[in-house]
């Protein structure tokens, strides 16, 4: 079905992404490409694609051939009949305002019957069990949930071929649960699935076939069930992750020192316009110093939770008081920084280098260079950011808040799209800011960190006819109050 023949390529004005790859992916077969953040997974995704050379400009050396097709030849839009993707950051691919017609737009644009479209869609949507997610407005739908339709819209245009780059990035334990069973239908079906991921363990009882990169080149290829028998070490030093998926939600945390130095919460309430209350916290008292996970099931309000804290949405009047200071929404915006969880959107200079650099109270290049080089970015300083891979984007944006020094740091989904090292890399700065005593609020889905680094974890829950409790082992002395139809304990 797939066929790289001696292929190589390099973005304008970088060096080689590829080199010299060749390798063949049969028909109906689930093939993982996997290695550490930078090695080529998502330049070779996009060969298959057609992004590769049609989009992303540069030079191609080689050929890539689907079904015969020399992609190289061959339109994007006649490519895209045979070939479906699920992008790392799905939002970029989306050209709608709401879920149904995402889902049907890709089939109106192969001009299928209107009936047909209706019948791919409520076949997609009874598979995949997404029927809370249809008709909702795009832009208020969590990072999982968008994947979840992206992966949706891909299946109702019934491509033979599927491409997904860290398509379990922004999931939760469920949502990888969802995942899980739409691979097993495309392996029922025959599809050629292509993966580009760090995080493997969901995938084991899937792939047929497993292609391990490093610095644009091959290095291994296993079966499926070879790959399986690697030991935890062996897939680390290959830059995955282990072979079990942690439920962050239900993870226990080791007791901790009750600290009676504390930060409070008061009044925090929002609720985006024509829905019911998202988050309605009267008063929410949390320890200073520590790394305090927000976890929770896709869509329960975690990141408007850490946007409303930071100040960045205007109608949330929420008070913060830290080291006796009352702060508002704006004075907020100057004391706490927030790492989003689209880096896209706080990228905006030309150098990675200068984007280190805007963050600081006053600039200090050698400053900037240290925190470039603590996350192994030193190499990419004069490059642009967006040139980046998405992991190394994340780091871009955790060296940006490194270099802020405010006193309380937000992020959210600091290890999305990150391999096994630069995971541990992001873990032990998170350290070195509680040692330095700052205050880190961390939303997460990656159990691996959670285990490594946080310290009091709060829950988000949906469940009305569950009441708010106290997380077993954190340290929150007042509690949320049950709104409709989310609640945060």
């Amino acid at each position: 079905m797939i066929q790289f023949k001696h292929v190589s390529f390099s973005y304008t004005g970088e060096e080689k992404s590829l080199k010299d790859v060749s390798c063949s992916f049969e028909e109906g077969r689930i093939t993982l490409i996997c290695g550490p953040s930078g090695c080529g997974k998502t330049t070779m995704i996009r060969c298959v694609n057609g992004l590769i050379p049609h989009f992303y400009k540069g030079k191609l050396e080689g050929e890539v051939l689907i079904n015969g097709w020399h992609t190289s030849d061959t339109p994007l839009q006649k490519l895209s009949h045979h070939v479906g993707s699920v992008f790392q950051n799905p939002r970029s691919q989306f050209f709608n305002v709401d879920t149904t017609s995402e889902i049907a737009f890709g089939c109106e644009n192969f001009g299928m019957p209107p009936e047909e479209i209706i019948r791919r869609i409520e076949e997609v949507v009874k598979q995949t069990g997404l029927q809370d997610l249809m008709d909702r407005n795009i832009f208020q739908l969590s990072g999982g949930e968008k994947q979840k339709i992206a992966c949706a819209g891909v299946a109702a245009q019934e491509p033979e071929v599927i491409t997904l780059d860290e398509p379990s990035a922004n999931l939760d334990y469920k949502g990888v649960c969802h995942l899980q069973k739409m691979l097993a239908l495309w392996k029922k079906q025959k599809k050629t699935v292509l993966i580009a991921e760090h995080r493997i363990a969901y995938l084991l009882p899937y792939i047929d076939q497993v292609l391990v990169m490093e610095d644009g080149e091959i290095r291994e290829t296993y079966t499926g069930e070879a790959f399986s028998l690697l030991s935890e070490e062996e897939l680390h030093k290959r830059g995955l992750r282990g072979k079990t998926f942690e439920n962050a939600v239900t993870m226990e945390l080791p007791p901790v020192k009750d600290n009676k130095d504390r930060m409070v919460l008061n009044d925090l309430r929002f609720g985006y316009p024509g829905e019911s209350m998202l988050l309605d916290i009267p008063g929410l008292e949390l320890p200073k110093g520590e790394i305090i996970a927000v976890v929770g099931a896709n869509g329960r309000g975690k990141t408007t939770f850490l946007r409303c804290l930071c100040g960045m949405e205007k109608r949330c009047k929420a008070m913060l008081t830290y080291n006796g200071q009352s702060w508002n929404r704006k004075q907020r915006l100057k004391h706490l920084y927030m790492v989003m969880q689209d880096v896209n959107h706080q990228l905006f200079t030309d150098s990675v280098l200068e984007e280190v650099m805007i963050s600081q109270e006053r600039e200090d290049k050698e400053k900037a260079m240290e925190i470039l080089r603590l996350l192994d970015l030193e190499d990419v300083a004069m490059r642009h950011p967006l040139s980046l891979s998405g992991g190394q984007k994340q780091r871009v944006a955790v060296a940006s808040a490194l270099a802020s020094k405010r006193e309380i740091l937000l992020f959210d989904e600091p290890t999305s799209g990150l391999d096994h090292r630069h995971m541990l890399q992001v873990a032990d700065i998170l350290k070195q800011l509680k040692e330095q005593g700052k205050t880190v609020i961390l939303v997460t889905h990656d159990g691996e960190l959670l285990k490594q680094v946080c310290t009091v974890k709060i829950s988000l829950d949906a469940k009305k006819e569950t009441q708010c409790q106290e997380i077993k082992h954190s340290v929150i002395r007042k509690y949320c109050r049950l709104p409709k139809p989310n609640s945060c304990g």
